[in-house]
């Protein structure tokens, strides 16, 4: 599994030759390929091959492509990478109603968590209480939409009263940055396993095409939250570095399964136990539990 994450943030020309990534620019580079986890072509002036883009997609790498705003907007995915596509793609319309009104609880509890988890890194003891014992209440399908009532406690106690998500403020903006990037990862991982991504746990959306992808980034958006708040005040711009750092969550620790792992590898844990709950082999989502945000070591 690749480590590395790439933001191409100037003009640049990409080829791939024998399992390298070069890229021409005026610091010429080469990488492994198979070191790579995902690349940002920022720079709308940048060039790559044909034959580059598929080497980097076949080799799971998350590849986005950014618009004017430098704000991903497309993320390419392998298509029927996965041999077994139908039978899974089967597997998850065979889902009962049930099943998905309780993989949707699992899917929001955990959201909750992980935001009591971010007020507790970030001192609040209380907000983390109220927010863990709010989780308790969480029902099949969360009919009483308790999602909606957190967040609304969430967002005024870690940024204040006076913030909301649509306001132009620097911290909206890396937070937008932030949760396309989770929106990436989790859709090639969706795709790699077989998985029709249109179609959603909760959300159903006929105009978006990344419906499941939306549902299982949910628990991670607090990675992105926790790190705009030590990170960014509402003046700050999203600098080159700021990009590159929120690129970099993607191999921050979590906690998955009672074991440390970069968050990379840890959603596609969350995936594969998706899989298994598909296949009638067992019940439980395996969800990264949000921790200090520090670069995993790789061994």
């Amino acid at each position: 599994m690749g480590y590395r994450n790439i933001v191409i943030a100037s003009g640049a020309t990409l080829s791939c030759r024998e399992d390298q990534l070069i890229i021409l620019n005026e610091n010429n580079n080469k990488v492994p390929i198979e070191d790579i986890s995902a690349i940002v072509l920022e720079n709308q002036q940048s060039r790559i091959s044909l034959a580059a883009l598929e080497q980097l997609v076949s080799s799971n790498v998350t590849v986005y492509l950014c618009d004017k705003q430098h704000i991903p907007s497309a993320v390419v995915l392998p298509f029927y990478q996965n041999s077994t596509n139908a039978v899974v793609i089967e597997k998850q319309e065979q889902l009962s109603v049930p099943q998905t009104k309780q993989v949707w609880k699992q899917i929001v509890v955990a959201k909750i968590q992980n935001q009591g988890r971010c007020l507790k890194e970030r001192g609040d003891e209380e907000g983390n209480h109220y927010l863990m014992e709010l989780a308790k209440t969480v029902t099949s399908g969360d009919i009483h939409n308790v999602e909606a009532t957190a967040a609304r406690y969430y967002f005024r106690r870690a940024f204040g009263e006076k913030f909301t998500r649509t306001r132009d403020d620097g911290r909206n903006n890396g937070m937008n940055y932030g949760y396309a990037i989770m929106r990436g990862l989790i859709a090639r991982l969706l795709t790699g396993y077989g998985f029709m991504v249109i179609k959603g746990i909760h959300h159903c959306n006929k105009y978006n095409s990344f419906n499941l992808a939306d549902d299982f980034m949910e628990p991670l958006r607090p990675v992105v939250d926790l790190f705009v708040l030590n990170h960014m005040t509402g003046d700050d711009n999203l600098t080159p570095e700021l990009k590159h750092a929120l690129v970099n969550l993607l191999g921050v620790d979590v906690l998955s399964g009672g074991q440390i792992h970069s968050l990379n590898y840890g959603a596609e844990r969350m995936i594969q136990s998706f899989m298994r709950i598909c296949q009638q082999e067992g019940k439980e989502l395996m969800i990264p539990e949000l921790v200090q945000l520090r670069q995993h070591q790789y061994e």
